[in-house]
């Protein structure tokens, strides 16, 4: 084992699959929450998501962050404690390693094997690098481990992850960043901007269906887990932006009248009823600054490409 590397397991998967889905699917408007689609297929899935063409933050977010890193370098200093909450594939915090040459990297994401994978890689790549990774919910908690040393740190939240939040539980997700890092923390974060509705719904409806698959994975993980009863074929992926919520919807739409079953739970769905799975919030950059200043942070400075497709921006905790 490599000694940079250490690993903390905080046992997300105590948080029970079977109650999301049957509470979830108990409601007048059935849903599955979005953490649920990371298992190690759908974790895959989503990285094959960002090569595809239609996609565009991840192509426009490293170009940016690739652009400006050594602006952001100068912004930040070198030395943090460099944390991650759904780290992935690192592929993003690799642009800034070697301009902001963190103390330490922390990432963080909900599935262990994908996470013990990605690290052990990273410490291949960078000898240099203490890494300390984390298997938790980050929705829920952000441990930093008793083992990385002091000093002052700087989250990276690309990806907009941030709009897979409802508005009022980002700004609580903004308040659990703001306590994790303490003073003189640094927040480097992804937002997706608001644009052409064409473009955003073609983002999330990519013509090889990678981002169906991925909804539909949903499905075949709860089938392998559970053992539930019920044909993954008789449902179709669904997404759309919602214009007056500023916000993509994905869906897993039922093809037919049909009843799941789950131990004891029977489910029962019309044909046409959908099950919400996502949701994707837009930010324009006087939202998003106003978000972080109601949550204890100071606007340093956004990027944005030539379009403002989609936006980097750089927070201070005060």
């Amino acid at each position: 084992m490599n000694t940079n590397l250490t690993f903390h397991d905080h046992k997300p998967g105590a948080l029970s699959l079977q109650d999301a889905v049957v509470n979830g699917l108990s409601k007048k408007q059935k849903s599955i929450a979005p953490k649920f689609f990371y298992d190690q297929r759908g974790s895959e899935l989503f990285d094959k998501i960002c090569k595809q063409p239609e996609y565009y933050p991840p192509t426009i977010e490293q170009s940016i962050l690739s652009e400006n890193v050594d602006e952001i370098a100068n912004l930040t200093g070198e030395g943090r404690i460099l944390v991650e909450p759904g780290a992935g594939n690192a592929v993003k915090v690799r642009l800034l390693l070697n301009s902001l040459l963190p103390s330490a990297y922390v990432p963080m994401d909900i599935s262990f094997d994908y996470l013990k994978s990605v690290a052990t890689h990273l410490v291949n790549e960078y000898p240099w690098l203490r890494v300390h990774a984390t298997c938790v919910d980050y929705t829920h908690s952000l441990p930093i481990p008793d083992l990385v040393p002091d000093g002052p740190r700087l989250l990276f939240f690309p990806g907009s992850s941030i709009g897979n939040f409802e508005r009022d539980e980002a700004g609580q997700f903004l308040s659990m960043i703001h306590e994790a890092i303490g003073q003189n923390g640094m927040v480097l974060i992804g937002v997706d901007t608001k644009k052409n509705e064409t473009i955003l719904n073609a983002a999330y409806n990519d013509e090889a269906g990678v981002t169906a698959e991925f909804n539909l994975n949903l499905l075949l993980r709860i089938q392998k887990e559970l053992g539930m009863d019920f044909e993954p074929d008789n449902f179709k992926h669904n997404a759309y932006y919602n214009k007056d919520a500023g916000r993509i919807e994905m869906y897993l739409v039922s093809k037919k009248k049909q009843t799941l079953q789950i131990n004891e739970h029977s489910i029962f769905l019309e044909k046409d009823e959908q099950v919400h799975t996502e949701n994707s919030y837009k930010y324009s950059p006087d939202e998003f600054i106003s978000l972080s200043v109601k949550n204890g942070f100071e606007h340093v400075k956004y990027w944005t490409d030539d379009n403002s497709l989609f936006a980097v921006y750089l927070l201070m905790s005060k």
